[in-house]
């Protein structure tokens, strides 16, 4: 890859167990959640007896020279040279989608390979150090114990925290404090051992120790972690889905190691695949890499568990934003990868939605902003709850709306959508009552502020309401989807009338001429093939908006302030044909992440003329930067 990550994964699970590189080199800084809080796996080697550090700071060891660095989709490589060895490390998290189970396994692996570079024979070992900061949401918060695993043909110990009180809190810039880390190897001389501290206080603290001898064969480490229990779901626990197949970790990590071989064949297909379809459907390299940076990120902020019925539930985290669980307006931006890879997932984080509204605790006509603060699902947090000021109602129920069509459409079946019409069918009577001229609210880009009349937020609510007409149609009900599709098509010929500024743009506000605005909602309307607008308007009002406002980074959202969103960049970008429009926006974005000094897992608001974070960082919301892939499938198209 060209691009310069700004962070780089490791490894990558779920919201907790997180580990990434924020520096170009493995060994200039320690590793780090991706919060940015310690998070330190410490690698050496020792070479004849002399050890060289090559992951984390070097401290009182040598510093190994790092040769390179890559990653696809699923793994990050990295090569190494000191006295004559080069050593070769391969991190991989096998977060295939189309395996639920599989995906949601909690284990990271780590394969380190040595040769010589300057043709002499030489003895490499490899040692890496777990932290037990990673089962404590900070180092020495309790005292942990160390105890020895049994697997066969397996070194491997687990730290955890002496006292056990699982979901016992929840919030944004938080770790996890409770469950087991595991650490594992396989190869020659394989072994484990704890490395032990106390603190000022007299806390004791346990560090897992994993090495093998790599002089003749590849050894294969692996970090895994046994939550106990991973969401509180309407206050009844539940486990992550690899349990079903696996039942407990020590039987997942064995496994894991039996079969790495054919998983990372299966990762490094998968990889390919998404590098070929985001060429097919762009050809252009750097958004290829840009679909690669992001896919273990968009994977490793939600939980994938069953609910007691045994449906999935695929819970995001909304990361540096508030923490809140199953947000619907970061579901909405992030289904483009899921749409085209595995809509199950789709209607898992649509779930616990439908199952918050229609609990009497919720008693408004539209639609819920969440259900939770991570890892608690019991309800929505935002807001308060049920306060009325920061509600999102005209955004929720349009997110809802074009989500379920939108998954019905993939899946070529609305039996999801049956199984909540009356809540569907209630959001879409909101929207042809509110939605068209909206009141004073929010909208997704909550962080802008209350807005009346948005015109972006008008054109949510018409393609909400062009959905359910999908729906409805879909489902056989024929007169009502007419009805549905007529009032969508109506407020499309009034929209173009009453918002446009006569130059071939349209306003941010109805009521605010001189006015612009990223109209990224209007996507659905070609990726279903609805033809409520004709695609020509919004391609002409890219290329002027482009010509007028574009900054070295990016197109800013709107007029009111230099940053974007990445997400929405590249939904704008994919309203027009025009290869060049697509490429000149991708220029940027990439460029952006390339240059940024902000080195934090891919954020998606920034400022587009420094390139520096404003919030958000490691969000879901990057699934929606395959939105040209879906549009080049033809995922959701209706004929």
């Amino acid at each position: 890859m060209q691009l310069r990550a700004p962070a780089i994964p490791l490894v990558t699970v779920d919201p907790y167990l997180s580990i990434w590189s924020m520096k170009d080199k493995l060994n200039e800084d320690i590793t780090r959640h991706w919060t940015g809080k310690n998070h330190q796996l410490r690698g050496t080697a020792e070479i004849d007896g002399k050890t060289y550090c090559f992951m984390g700071l070097p401290g009182e060891d040598a510093a190994m020279e790092q040769v390179s660095v890559d990653w696809n989709a699923l793994s990050t490589f990295y090569v190494f040279e000191a006295a004559g060895v080069e050593l070769k490390l391969t991190f991989t998290s096998p977060m295939l989608v189309e395996d639920v189970e599989l995906m949601s396994r909690p284990v990271s692996y780590i394969k380190a390979e040595a040769k010589s570079a300057d043709g002499g024979s030489h003895t490499v070992k490899v040692s890496l150090v777990a932290d037990d900061e990673m089962c404590e949401n900070f180092k020495y918060e309790f005292p942990t114990a160390y105890t020895p695993v049994s697997i066969p043909g397996l070194a491997c110990a687990r730290v955890g925290s002496v006292f056990q009180h699982p979901l016992n809190k929840s919030g944004d810039d938080l770790r996890i404090n409770w469950g087991y880390l595991y650490g594992a190897v396989s190869g020659k001389d394989a072994a484990v051992a704890p490395v032990d501290s106390v603190n000022e206080y007299g806390t004791p603290a346990h560090d897992i120790c994993l090495s093998a001898d790599v002089s003749g064969q590849p050894a294969l480490f692996a970090i895994a972690y046994d939550d106990i229990h991973s969401l509180e779901y309407f206050h009844q626990p539940v486990d992550g889905c690899w349990r079903k197949a696996d039942g407990t970790v020590e039987k997942a990590l064995e496994k894991a190691f039996a079969d790495y071989d054919a998983i990372y064949a299966r990762c490094e297909s998968f990889a390919k695949t998404i590098w070929d379809d985001a060429m097919q459907a762009s050809g252009n390299e750097k958004y290829a890499e840009l679909l690669s940076l992001a896919y273990r990120q968009v994977i490793g902020a939600h939980k994938a568990c069953y609910d007691t019925e045994g449906n999935v539930l695929f819970v995001s985290k909304e990361c540096f934003s508030n923490g809140c669980a199953a947000t619907v307006d970061v579901t909405y931006p992030s289904i483009p990868l899921f749409l085209i890879y595995n809509p199950e997932l789709v209607k898992g984080m649509l779930r616990p939605v439908f199952k918050y509204a229609a609990t009497d605790n919720w008693f408004y006509d539209f639609a819920p902003h969440d259900a939770g603060c991570y890892p608690l699902v019991n309800g929505q947090v935002y807001s308060h709850g049920t306060c009325p000021q920061w509600q999102m109602p005209v955004e929720e129920c349009g997110n809802m709306l074009v989500t379920t069509a939108a998954v019905a459409a993939a899946e070529k079946d609305a039996a999801f959508a049956e199984e909540n019409w009356a809540a569907l069918e209630k959001w879409c009577a909101y929207l042809l009552k509110e939605g068209y001229n909206p009141g004073n609210q929010l909208c997704t880009d909550d962080f802008a502020g209350h807005l009346a009349h948005n015109c972006n937020l008008s054109l949510k609510a018409i393609m909400g309401i062009a959905s359910f007409g999908i729906l409805c149609k879909m489902t056989g009900r024929e007169n009502e989807a007419e009805i549905y599709m007529d009032a969508a098509r109506k407020m499309a010929a009034d929209w173009q009338k009453d918002t446009a500024e006569g130059d071939g743009t349209f306003r941010l506000a109805f009521d605010q001429p001189g006015t612009y605005s990223m109209k990224y909602n209007v996507i659905w309307d070609q990726l279903f093939g609805t033809g409520l607008f004709p695609a020509e308007i919004f391609k002409k009002e890219l290329k002027i908006n482009l010509e007028r406002h574009a900054n070295p980074y990016g197109l800013p959202l709107d007029n009111r302030a230099d940053y974007t969103k990445s997400d929405w960049l590249v939904w704008s970008a994919c309203l027009s044909d025009d290869k060049a429009d697509f490429d000149n926006l991708i220029e940027r974005l990439w460029q952006g992440y390339n240059v940024s000094e902000s080195r934090v897992p891919m954020t998606d608001w920034y400022d587009t003329k420094t390139a520096k974070m404003i919030g958000f960082q490691h969000r879901t919301v990057q699934g929606g930067l395959y939105m040209k892939v879906l549009m080049d499938k033809k995922t959701c198209a209706l004929d």
